[in-house]
């Protein structure tokens, strides 16, 4: 039979610290990685549908540039964003990629509001398809691999 007044055992200590320390640690790397900088990814066919349900909330936001319009002499940029049949307004003040065109995907970092989607500073990042297309082959053969 055990007797309750003896002194916890070395190796019993030893065995809970570890755990207190590992469960810490865990509990840390957590905390830093759902921190508020924490967006959802969405495309614009999953958010339009109920924008009210968005309102507010971090995102980025995945679709096509159509007719973008910058402000003569600022940086104020007006554009739309679409994918399938939906589509939201975006207002972005700043610099632009080179691939910020029409019909080129473009992914948004900002909140969505009942005026239109607004982006934050340099959150405009371009996809650039012609990486992924097919290459040609060159004219009269060439090496293959």
């Amino acid at each position: 039979m055990r007797d309750y007044n003896q002194p916890m055992s070395s190796r019993f200590i030893r065995i809970a610290l570890t755990v207190v320390i590992i469960g810490g640690s865990l509990g840390a790397v957590m905390l830093a990685t759902l921190s508020e900088d924490a967006r959802y990814y969405k495309y614009v066919d999953e958010v339009m549908p109920k924008p009210d349900d968005w309102y507010g909330k971090k995102l980025k936001l995945h679709g096509n540039v159509v007719n973008p319009e910058q402000r003569p002499g600022t940086m104020d940029y007006r554009f739309t964003v679409s994918r399938g049949d939906y589509s939201v307004v975006a207002h972005y003040t700043g610099i632009v990629p080179d691939t910020f065109k029409e019909g080129n995907e473009v992914v948004l970092t900002g909140s969505l509001a009942a005026d239109g989607f607004h982006v934050d500073p340099k959150g405009i990042v371009g996809k650039c398809p012609s990486r992924y297309e097919e290459m040609k082959p060159a004219v009269g053969g060439g090496t293959k691999y």
